[in-house]
């Protein structure tokens, strides 16, 4: 017989190797044949794809614990074992030898723990039944020995395993050393591999006795299959028959039974018979029961539901109630200021009443009994009755607070005495009714229309009476003396001394009537907003500016405008509604404050008739103040500043109109010579614009200038085209005058620095055409020359140029003798002449350098093409020249 594979060490070693690092120990590894085998009619075993593996059996211990695993080896592609599957035998629940495999070699291991018990389990096919018998062996021998049991073992008898382990327990001498020396011994053991020994048998040595002798009885040859089939009829034919002798004496017993059966049969249908009876009797007792049960239900249900109507019938009713205290008051009461408190009480009550009554907060069953339909006509009534009451008794209020405040002169400014207008009283008194107007609005939102309207109506008269008197005291008060408006005519009898006079009380008094109204306007915007219920957001900005300057509000007290009630804006509505509220509180401001308007002008005309140039201040003042409003109940301030604002800038305007037509006028008078005198008048007016300057007002003054400039220039051009024979010098000489003058404040206004620049450039040009002027005057023969020569260079070459007409030799040497003879007297006639025609000495040093340099640059230009020309011709050089003209 072949070796088994268990036996051979070099696939344990393999095996080894495979699993080395795991830490467990092989037992016993073999070749097998791995498939998905079924078998087919022919009887024999088709092997689908049969793969050879190695199993084996390995151990791993720890501490007291071990484990034993069944692990399935494969071949690489070099031949070489690698692990492949890897199972515990701890889930081992069965082992079946397949019963259509005539070899017997083929059988399945089940695991308990497979994720999918619908597929087949493989086949292991060994080479022969020894080699299956060792390999199932050693799994039931370590499975009892580590796990405590046995798996299902299906297709192979226990006994008959049992049998084939003793018969093939080899006998091996063992060498040991006995204590006494003795020589080797004989033992009996189990082969390493298998790790089996004889004491590790699958049943015990009396068990196996037993199943010998049991086995020993029936033992027979197969031919006595016969005899045993007839001792089994035997036996079954006396069995038989011992059973109908017992039946045949036993039945005196059972006809004593069936007598007692029958008996017991007769009782029971008496039974049944009572029964059917008392059943009847108790059907119809629980009929009776329940129909009793089903009115009483009722008739609690019904005292139930009486209850509940009379407590929501005693709700209803008090809901209805109108207290008599109450009706008193919203019918006939007072609303004198004593009486308040009863009238708010009264108001909430009737507010709370008719919501009560809408379906919202009243169950929609009772919205149309005819008692809600009278009560909430009734309330109506009340309602229409007091809102109207409240409406007439506040529209008189109001007018009454404000006459008698128009009759009492004291409230106003007078002769030699400002008097700032203090409505603190007035606020504390309408105070009083601002939760009355709250619960109006609630009430009926229409009536506010009236009331606002009669509250616009009377305090604007109070409004306008302030202010007339104020600014009438204002402008009485306040000394000035009046500055000229002619500032920059060449009138003989205009003198600058009458435009230093100090102005400064004129906008200093505009500046305190914006200092006392516009916190007072603003004040009573506010005011009124919440007073008579705007549903606007908040009317001051936190952080905010309200007054145009930081000093604070208009009055010490911080809550000028806190009625007491909560604020309107506390709850955010709609911005739909807060738009319309909006438009509805400018259009009332626009009543409560029109024609105050007429007084503000009125000062600033008289601040303009004063000192136009105060318009520049007003505008500052004015715009610091624009840009503090942002609330929107300074609605209507925002509009008054601006008007303002316009109102100056129209004025500003025409004063800078007039001051244009001044400047034209030079225009049509006789020749000018010299400096123009609008150039240092517009000087010291700049200088006098930018003293003005506050604030915002730059731009103003940037617009003036510009307007300014561009005439001056337009009318020295204009002027200079009267006598161009004289224009250039003109022109440098005002361009001069221009720089000089406004030096300074070039330097610090940028859009007066432009212009500066401006005039530099056109002093500039000036400067070259006179100068050029001058130079070819005295020496024109000599650069007439140069230019000829010049022209024919752009057609001819140098070479040709001395044999032309006019051009030779003979020509320039003449021409030298005729130019540059005597050429200091000729300089000296140059610098006389640029000398005669200047009226600002102060300009002839720079101009002289100008024109010295102008020469030099002209004659060099001459010089080379001299050189060029007439190689062989020698003339003055350009240093001995520079050096004539340094020695004059």
């Amino acid at each position: 017989m072949a070796k088994s594979s268990a036996d051979d060490e070099e696939l344990r070693r393999a095996c080894e190797a495979a699993i080395e690092g795991t830490k467990q120990k092989i037992v016993l590894s073999i070749r097998v044949a791995k498939s998905q085998g079924i078998w087919g009619k022919s009887g024999k075993l088709g092997r689908h794809m049969a793969k050879p593996r190695v199993l084996a059996l390995s151990t791993k211990s720890k501490g007291q614990r071990t484990k034993a695993f069944l692990r399935v080896l494969k071949y690489s592609n070099g031949g070489v074992l690698e692990p492949a599957k890897l199972y515990k035998l701890k889930h081992l629940s069965k082992v079946e030898v397949i019963a259509n495999d005539p070899s017997g070699c083929t059988f399945t291991l089940g695991f308990d723990n497979l994720r999918s018990q619908s597929v087949a389990p493989p086949q292991w096919t060994m080479r022969n039944v020894d080699d299956r018998n060792r390999l199932l062996f050693c799994i039931l021998n370590i499975c009892k020995d580590v796990l405590g049991r046995l798996p299902k073992v299906v297709g192979i008898d226990v006994v008959e395993m049992a049998l084939w382990a003793k018969e093939n327990t080899p006998t091996v001498p063992k060498q040991t050393n006995q204590q006494d020396g003795g020589g080797p011994v004989e033992a009996t053991v189990t082969e390493s591999d298998l790790k089996v020994s004889v004491e590790r048998e699958l049943v015990s040595q009396a068990e196996e006795e037993d199943m010998e002798a049991l086995l020993g009885t029936y033992v027979m040859g197969i031919g006595e299959a016969e005899a045993f089939s007839e001792r089994l009829k035997r036996e079954l034919l006396a069995l038989e028959a011992a059973n109908v002798h017992a039946i045949l004496e036993s039945e005196p017993l059972v006809e004593e039974v069936l007598q007692g059966l029958e008996a017991a049969t007769n009782c029971v249908d008496d039974m049944d018979e009572w029964l059917g009876i008392f059943n009847v009797k108790l059907r119809h007792m629980r009929e009776d029961i329940e129909s009793i049960e089903t009115r009483n239900n009722k008739l609690e249900m019904q005292s139930v539901n009486n209850v509940s109507l009379i407590e929501e019938l005693d709700k209803l009713l008090e809901r209805l109630r109108v207290p008599s205290q109450y009706a008193s008051c919203l019918t006939g009461g007072s609303f004198d200021e004593e009486r308040m408190l009863q009238n708010i009480e009264a108001c909430e009550w009737l507010t709370g009443a008719l919501r009560g009554l809408q379906v919202p907060n009243l169950d929609p069953i009772y919205a149309n009994m005819c008692a809600v339909k009278e009560k909430r006509t009734e309330l109506d009534k009340l309602k229409t009755t007091f809102v109207r009451r409240a409406s007439e008794f506040l529209r008189n209020y109001f007018a009454s607070l404000v006459d008698f405040m128009i009759s009492d002169k004291s409230y106003f400014s007078q002769r030699g005495q400002l008097k700032r207008p203090d409505h603190a009283d007035l606020r504390y008194k309408c105070r009083t009714y601002a939760r009355l107007l709250q619960h109006l609005k609630s009430l009926d939102k229409n009536c506010l229309g009236p009331l606002r309207k009669a509250y616009c109506s009377s305090l604007n008269l109070l409004l306008r009476r302030e202010a007339r008197e104020f600014a009438n005291e204002l402008r009485a008060s306040t000394k000035a003396s009046r500055n000229p408006t002619v500032w920059l005519e060449a009138s003989p009898g205009s003198s600058q001394s009458a435009h230093n006079t100090d102005t400064s009380s004129v906008s200093e008094a505009y500046a305190k009537m914006l200092t006392i109204f516009i916190p007072l306007l603003v004040d009573e915007s506010s005011f009124f907003a919440h007073f008579l219920c705007f549903e606007v957001p908040a009317l001051v900005p936190p952080g905010g500016v309200a007054n145009g300057n930081k000093g604070g509000n208009y009055n010490d007290d911080d809550d000028d405008d806190d009625l007491g009630i909560m604020d309107i804006d506390e709850n955010d509505g709609k911005a739909g509604k807060n738009s319309a509220d909006l438009a509805a509180l400018n259009e009332s401001l626009q009543d409560l404050l029109d024609g105050i308007q007429d007084d503000f002008y009125a000062v600033v005309d008289w601040a303009y008739k004063i000192d136009p140039l105060r318009c520049i201040s007003m505008h500052g003042i004015t715009e610091r103040y624009l840009s503090g409003q942002k609330a929107d109940a300074a609605g209507f301030v925002r509009l008054l500043l601006g008007d303002l604002e316009s109102k100056i800038s129209v004025q500003f305007s025409r004063f800078v109109d007039e001051a244009c037509h001044q400047i034209e006028r030079n225009e049509r008078n006789v020749r000018q010579t010299g400096v123009l005198s609008y150039i240092p008048r517009f000087a010291t007016l700049a200088t006098r614009m930018e003293q003005y300057i506050q604030g915002q007002s730059r731009d103003l003054v940037d617009q003036a200038y510009t307007k300014f400039v561009s005439i001056m220039f337009v009318t020295l051009e204009k002027i200079a085209q009267t006598d161009p024979k004289y224009a250039d010098v003109f022109l440098l000489e005002n361009y001069a005058a221009f720089q000089n003058s406004l030096y300074d404040l070039a330097n610090v206004v940028p859009t007066l620095a432009k212009f500066y620049h401006q005039a530099s450039e056109a002093y500039e040009q000036a400067c070259t055409r006179h100068i050029s002027m001058i130079i070819f005057y005295q020496f024109e023969k000599l650069f007439q020359f140069a230019r000829k020569i010049e022209d024919l260079m752009y057609t001819i070459t140098p070479e040709e140029i001395p044999f032309q007409l006019g051009l030779s030799k003979m020509d320039l040497r003449k021409m030298l003798k005729s130019s540059l003879s005597g050429v200091d007297k000729s300089i000296s006639a140059m610098y006389k002449r640029l000398q005669k025609n200047l009226t600002s000495e102060e300009l002839l040093p720079s101009l002289w350098d100008k024109c010295k340099k102008e020469f030099l640059d002209k004659y060099e230009s001459f010089a080379q093409l001299v050189a060029k020309i007439y190689p062989n011709e020698s003339i003055p050089s350009v240093s001995e020249m520079r050096e004539l003209l340094a020695s004059m």
